[in-house]
């Protein structure tokens, strides 16, 4: 990607290193729950049920939460997968960002202020004003608005605070892990979150929820499927505007931005995490129909395309 006129984003907050802070996700598990609230103080059964907490994590997480209270981290890892991922020749499509120190920072910033202008022109041209979100960068874990997250659950959006979260350590494994590398599979993932913000924006996020409360478990995943495959052709629609408008595309990028949306389908993901493929659990969608979406967004740039609710097969 040329990124280097690329205007930096001034919407990053960087709490790298900040140990994360000492918190619990609203609604009950290491999931990012949508709502929630709570008062000030604690009761002696709230004191017991951190306790409880305490251990559990400790003992099957391997995390210890009062590490947190001291500026620590959890160093939680991915599944390792059983072959090796062979090397990338150095290409456009393979240079990967440096995820270190200003370097991983300028990069995201770069990325992040390139969706500003795309999505803020979008809006534009449908009427609208375009409210831009946050971009918080953080290391190990992180206190978002819904609730506390760890670096392996990679990047996240919370819509309670328009924010969207990433540890960079995630470019790492997206490439060595995932073999997905490439300076624009990164800034995919940007786009992606992003495309979540979006959604948000408009509306479809909170609808999505409600119906999501009325529906079975199975019927909520299908939802939650149909949103990131919306969020992966909003990605997409950033990717067209960005080669059509600001040149910022070079030759294999879009290819790489496919292969890494194929990298984390859900039925790839769980063949290499327990080695069989659960169509019912998945609440992202299949390497095939990522790839689709994306490429559906990044050939069409118009998100009336992305209407992944209305089309009966995806």
């Amino acid at each position: 990607m040329r990124l280097e006129n690329e205007r930096p984003s001034d919407n990053i907050e960087d709490q790298r290193g900040a140990g994360g802070g000492f918190g619990f996700p609203r609604g009950g598990g290491y999931r990012i729950p949508m709502g929630g609230g709570g008062g000030r103080g604690m009761s002696l059964s709230t004191i017991l049920i951190l306790v409880v907490i305490y251990f559990i994590a400790k003992a099957v997480f391997g995390i210890d939460l009062l590490d947190l209270l001291s500026g620590g981290g959890g160093n939680v890892q991915y599944p390792r997968t059983q072959t090796e991922q062979p090397a990338q020749p150095p290409s456009s499509a393979s240079r990967s960002a440096d995820v270190t120190g200003d370097a991983g920072r300028d990069f995201v910033a770069r990325v992040l202020g390139s969706t500003e202008r795309v999505w803020g022109q979008v809006f534009a041209e449908a009427g609208r004003h375009y409210q831009e979100p946050k971009l918080v960068l953080f290391t190990g874990f992180v206190q978002s608005a819904c609730g506390m997250a760890q670096a392996a659950m990679g990047p996240f959006y919370c819509p309670e605070d328009s924010k969207v979260y990433i540890d960079l350590s995630f470019y790492q494994d997206l490439k060595d892990k995932l073999g997905a590398p490439g300076d624009f599979a990164q800034a995919y993932v940007i786009a992606h979150e992003v495309g979540h913000h979006v959604q948000n924006f408009m509306g479809i996020a909170e609808q999505v929820r409600r119906l999501q409360r009325q529906a079975s478990e199975r019927e909520g995943n299908a939802l939650s499927v149909r949103m990131e495959l919306q969020a992966d052709c909003f990605a997409g629609v950033w990717g067209h505007h960005a080669k059509r408008e600001r040149n910022l595309i070079e030759p294999g990028d879009f290819e790489a931005g496919l292969k890494a949306a194929a990298a984390i389908g859900d039925d790839r993901l769980q063949k290499m995490g327990q080695g069989y493929v659960q169509p019912e659990s998945w609440t992202h969608g299949s390497s095939e129909q990522r790839m689709t979406w994306l490429r559906k967004g990044l050939e069409t740039g118009d998100p009336k395309s992305c209407d992944t609710f209305a089309d009966n097969r995806l």
